[in-house]
């Protein structure tokens, strides 16, 4: 499985591994946040769901990974660029989770990796920009917005199918309707995120001349990912679950549903293009949706105009995290 691999590409998959356990636990709240915080699930069965279902999801398809291996940047890089690029991601990660914030693991590893690539050219022309505009900067700016939207029309649909009951019937059956919709949000986690370090290690096998361009992604490498998702996730994101599920909103099992169904029909259609979205920016704002549609003081827009900041500013400062320790590295070799 590993033969013919030098010690660098060893190293860039054991740190892609580590980038998707990381990914695991800062994204947990994204598929079981509102199931804990309307009290639907325990907190550790909801967690074992989603690392189970993450897995899965991270075995389905490939699509992202392809973006990821060949749509972003043209020609060989040196294999310690990519490496830089991953401990860019990791970084931001880590500090986006001991603060709580629910930023885009998927952005944090792209804004490094082109961050990487451009000091180390001192050039803006390996960068494939048609790649990053239609695969990263338009799904960036749509998903969030068609996110809230879907979560939006999928609360004042449900406001009027469910209009004549009451409300004890209501919260009894979406207390298990939610279920199947938080699963559905974690398959759908696992289905566009772990395929990112998919893509990375797989870029990391052409560059290197190991595996051909057209060869698509290895089943060990597929394998290893989802099993990274899965024992991330099974950790589990406190912090960010307490900003997601607690503080934008207050949440009832309707809502949790609408939320969570709204924002895994969206990244199940970027995932079948092969965008990879950040799966973050997209339930944060179906919750939002979720929560103008009850009412449009029902939403904590302070704190939601602070993630957008945020998630504005993943790709500029990750991409400056990358090429700094580029610079660094170039200084000293």
């Amino acid at each position: 499985m590993l033969s013919g691999l030098s010690v660098f590409v060893i190293a860039i998959v054991i740190l892609a591994l580590i980038f998707d356990f990381i990914n695991g636990f800062h994204d947990t709240a994204n598929s079981i946040a509102t199931t804990v915080a309307t009290r639907v699930l325990p907190a550790r069965i909801a967690i074992l769901m989603a690392a189970c279902l993450n897995f899965v999801g991270a075995l389905v398809s490939t699509n992202v990974a392809k973006t990821i291996s060949s749509g972003l940047v043209s020609g060989a890089v040196p294999e310690y660029l990519i490496m830089i690029a991953i401990i860019g991601a990791i970084i931001w990660n880590l500090i986006t989770w001991y603060l709580g914030i629910p930023s885009s693991s998927s952005h944090a590893l792209i804004g490094s990796l082109i961050g990487t690539v451009i000091v180390y050219s001192f050039s803006f022309k390996q960068v494939i920009w048609s790649g990053v505009l239609f695969k990263v900067i338009l799904p960036f700016l749509a998903s969030p917005i068609i996110g809230f939207i879907v979560g939006f029309l999928v609360m004042r649909f449900l406001f009027w199918a469910l209009s004549r009951l009451s409300q004890y019937i209501v919260n009894k059956w979406f207390s298990k309707l939610q279920i199947l919709s938080a699963a559905f949000m974690a398959y759908s986690h696992g289905n566009n995120d772990a395929q990112k370090s998919m893509g990375i290690i797989t870029f990391a096998l052409i560059n290197a001349e190991i595996l051909a361009t057209n060869a698509g992604i290895p089943l060990w490498v597929k394998v290893a990912c989802a099993i990274a998702m899965f024992l991330g996730t099974s950790v589990g994101g406190w912090r960010i679950i307490k900003t997601m599920g607690n503080k934008m909103i207050k949440l009832q099992p309707i809502n949790g549903f609408a939320a969570e169904t709204a924002a895994a029909v969206v990244i199940q259609a970027a995932s079948a293009i092969g965008a990879p979205v950040s799966t973050t920016h997209i339930i944060s704002s179906s919750i939002m949706g979720v929560g103008a549609a009850k009412r449009r003081s029902a939403v904590n827009w302070s704190l939601a105009k602070s993630l957008v900041y945020a998630w504005v500013v993943t790709l500029p400062v990750t991409a400056v995290i990358g090429g700094t320790i580029t610079l660094v590295v170039k200084l000293f070799m």
